[in-house]
């Protein structure tokens, strides 16, 4: 079972890069997106309904802004969408499908670098997200949370972790969360469950050469139920070409969709 994961940066942008080219020869059961920044009025149906994909959005109210969705080859028993969360649920950040025994959701935290109000905002997401982990874990289902999380947890998931201790994305209160989601909350990092080389990251800025020098940050992840960790054989972060400012990451599982059902 192939799963992955990747903030678009604008699905339309993706898709003039050649993303569905790209996606069409990977042998993935399930493709998690973010930051789609479109409603489903403005995409063409190439965009919308790519052959062979049963596929689901979650917009943001804002055009433009936001969004996530998820593809998946079987046909879902049941679509979630949102948290909850009036104000955070019209950003587009969170949407879930089940097939059988197993919950893939594709996730979208905020950022909290433009001002301090956005930070709070994202803290809050945080504090709702924890009880939606620990809600899941208490259904006894396989759950794959996919996304885009705008943390990084360690000191080896960025370049330039001493200049950013006190930036958004490296706090102390948000790595500690982190900390206890692969803690006290028992799920798994996938990509560090096989992946321990250093260097490896998901996102780059725009500004100067990050990406030529490899000066990333690892933001996006996989974060699985405890259940799914013997299961993870291999895990990778696609740079072959680019696609956005993330790049996709790419999880194998040593299962069938079908074992689930």
């Amino acid at each position: 079972m192939r799963v992955i994961s990747a903030n678009l940066n604008g699905i339309r942008s993706a898709h003039g890069k050649g993303f569905y080219r790209w996606l069409a020869r990977q042998r993935a059961d399930f493709v998690c997106l973010q930051e789609t920044k479109a409603q489903p009025d403005q995409l063409s149906n190439a965009i919308l309904n790519p052959k062979n994909w049963y596929t689901n959005f979650e917009s943001a109210e804002k055009k433009g802004y936001s969004g996530v969705a998820l593809f998946s080859r079987l046909q879902p028993d049941r679509v979630i969408r949102g948290l909850g969360d009036r104000e955070l649920d019209l950003e587009g950040r969170y949407l879930q499908i089940d097939i059988g025994n197993l919950s893939v959701a594709s996730v979208y935290f905020p950022s909290g670098s433009s001002s301090d109000l956005r930070q709070e905002t994202k803290f809050r997401f945080m504090d709702i997200f924890d009880q939606k982990l620990r809600d899941a874990n208490k259904q006894g289902r396989n759950y794959i949370f996919c996304g885009d999380w705008n943390i990084a947890h360690k000191e080896i998931d960025l370049r330039n972790w001493k200049g950013n201790k006190k930036n958004s994305g490296f706090l102390p209160k948000e790595r500690a969360w982190l900390d206890r989601v692969f803690g006290k909350l028992d799920y798994i990092d996938a990509f560090r469950a096989v992946e321990k080389r250093e260097g490896q990251y998901t996102w780059w800025s725009n500004r100067g050469n990050a990406y030529a020098n490899n000066v990333g940050w690892r933001i996006d992840y996989q974060v699985v139920s405890r259940t799914l960790e013997d299961k993870i054989t291999k895990a990778k972060v696609y740079k072959m070409k680019r696609f956005s400012d993330h790049a996709p990451l790419i999880v194998d599982y040593d299962c069938e969709v079908l074992s689930f059902l």
